[in-house]
């Protein structure tokens, strides 16, 4: 039972359109984050990847699923989007009716889930916080190719969405630099959140010994499989290792997405049935058995606008466990993964395979490679300190907050609350960036 409670907590709502929770690591650790920090929290997302309850609490988190069909074609990607924000819209009255909502943050992509915040925002008052994820102009152009007329939208998205925010959430520097230069943000108002695992869960475990008795080197990719992926050239690459004679390797392809089906056919098509295993999605002691048994992992990504500004889950994963890294050259893997990763020397299956091949063929190399992932990992990658720079933005985001009130109270009957609201909506005159 839901139930109907009066405000003594505050309670923070989560939009997230593109994965379900828990499965979207980042999210789920950021909402129990917030629901240790004593915050009552509400999570609105699609079902799936085994997450088929329309609702439920995990971990004192109340997660609403609703349906959604993923796209694959531009017209497609406007009938998920229109569906989406319809059930998000729906399900976060629902989450009001049960008690009040002090803050919504909405993670991209699509940047259009600052519609749902801004009709709380003008209704009740409610702060609005972006988690900024991804670059959704940047990934329009990776996935189709094209600046039309729905780049500009998504470019005009995205600058509304800046402009409602009371905060903004950054996945790295380059990402908080866009905040203040393209979204117009005031600096002291956006945090960086990096996504790092939580290394107490995410370490080095007992392989799994049927992968293990596949080949005598394991190469790997894990993540989601999407057009902008390039998870393909992974697949022309032990085409490529195959023709070379290198029977010696089995590459391990973790993880779903839109481009999974046609990947398991180019594999066909190429005659890769014992060269490739597709696992499909994996999570716990699964997840980190398969990728214990690896010795080399790969970011198939191609270097484009949108890759090279990205923070990859995968960069920090490989490093925490200890694989070396072999990628293409993008700015900001290279930059986090440092001496952890071999760049390939040009954006081809050919190149990617010379990479392999270097680091399978170099133990030393390998070993030294892994050494410096794990030494980084232990110093650097710590959640605890990025969930304490999440809190932070979010006590003060709520220090702006009216006094707490019964929720059942009528709108009308706080104009403050609601005047507050209009002074940063988009469609008035921009707020000036505060640089000092």
């Amino acid at each position: 039972m839901e139930g109907i409670a009066i405000a003594t907590q505050r309670h923070i709502l989560i939009l997230v359109e593109n994965l379900p929770v828990p499965f979207d690591r980042r999210v789920w650790q950021e909402a129990r984050a917030l629901a240790g920090a004593g915050h009552a929290v509400s999570v609105i997302c699609p079902a799936g990847k085994g997450h088929l309850k329309s609702y439920e609490v995990l971990d004192g988190v109340h997660i609403y699923r609703h349906l959604l069909r993923e796209a694959r074609s531009t017209k497609g990607y406007l009938r998920e989007y229109a569906t989406a924000l319809f059930h998000q819209m729906r399900l976060s009255l629902r989450a009001r009716r049960r008690q009040r909502i002090d803050a919504i943050q909405a993670c991209n992509p699509p940047d259009l889930l600052f519609s749902v915040a801004l009709v709380h925002k003008l209704l009740f008052g409610t702060r609005f916080v972006f988690d900024h994820h991804d670059l959704c102009p940047e990934l329009y152009v990776a996935k189709f190719g094209r600046k039309d007329i729905l780049y500009k939208a998504m470019c005009l998205f995205e600058r509304l969405t800046f402009r409602a925010a009371d905060a903004s959430i950054a996945t790295n520097e380059v990402f908080r630099e866009l905040a203040v230069s393209r979204g117009g943000m005031a600096p002291d108002r956006v945090t960086v959140v990096k996504s790092y695992p939580e290394a107490e869960k995410f370490r080095r475990t007992e392989p799994d010994p049927a992968l293990k008795a596949r080949a005598r080197h394991l190469v790997g990719y894990v993540g989601i499989m999407g057009p902008q992926d390039g998870v393909a050239s992974l697949v022309e690459a032990m085409a490529e290792l195959r023709r070379r004679g290198r029977d010696d390797m089995h590459c391990v392809i973790i993880g779903e997405g839109p481009e999974l089906s046609r990947l398991r056919n180019l594999s066909r098509e190429l005659g890769l049935e014992e060269a490739i295993t597709f696992t499909g999605y994996l999570r716990g002691t699964p997840l980190l058995r398969h990728l214990s048994a690896l010795d080399v992992g790969v970011i198939p990504d191609p270097p484009n606008a949108f890759n090279d500004k990205l923070s990859m889950n995968k960069v920090f994963e490989y490093m925490m466990l200890g694989l070396p890294i072999v990628q293409f050259a993008l700015g900001q893997a290279t930059r986090e993964a440092g001496q952890a990763a071999l760049v390939a020397s040009e954006h081809s299956p050919q190149a990617l395979a010379d990479a392999i091949v270097r680091l399978v063929d170099d133990p030393g190399r390998r070993a030294r490679m892994s050494a410096f992932g794990l030494e980084t990992a232990r110093r650097e990658f710590q959640w605890s300190v990025e969930e304490a720079k999440y809190l932070a933005a979010y006590r003060a985001v709520l220090h702006q907050e009216p006094e707490l009130h019964d929720e059942r109270d009528h709108p009308a009957s706080r104009p403050a609350a609601g005047a507050e609201a209009l002074s940063s909506v988009p469609f008035l005159p921009a707020r000036r960036n505060r640089a000092g």
